[in-house]
């Protein structure tokens, strides 16, 4: 599992000392869509500089130590896992903050999908 991984190599961070905390999100594909019709696939590319830039700019927000982004492009099924993001800081009034900001920009800005309907199903 994507936050699985990035878990076990936040807590082998170097300054995990400094964390009073880990947060992390793990974005599915849903069976349906924000307007309820059904969905079978969903295709996901990301732009990789950007996720990188995002990452960057959110460890420099203040009592963040470490941001850790795993990505699952391609063709996937329900259920898939599609993106995973870890924020570990000082307090939970900064990692949370934190991490719904860079979750945020990910989906706006370096993330494309499209949803599929199989005709058959």
């Amino acid at each position: 599992m994507l936050a699985n991984k990035l878990l076990e190599k936040m807590k082998q961070h170097p300054e995990v000392a400094r964390m009073g905390m880990i947060a992390t999100h793990l974005g599915l594909v849903r069976g349906t869509s924000l307007d309820g019709t059904r969905v079978d696939e969903m295709e996901v590319q990301f732009d990789l500089e950007a996720v990188e830039r995002i990452r960057d700019e959110t460890k420099r927000l203040p009592g963040i130590v470490e941001v850790l982004v795993a990505c699952n492009p391609g063709k996937l099924k329900v259920g898939d896992e599609v993106m995973a993001v870890a924020v570990g800081g000082d307090t939970r009034e900064h990692v949370f903050p934190a991490l719904v900001k860079a979750v945020d920009r990910i989906k706006v800005e370096a993330t494309k999908k499209r949803e599929i309907r199989l005709e058959n199903s």
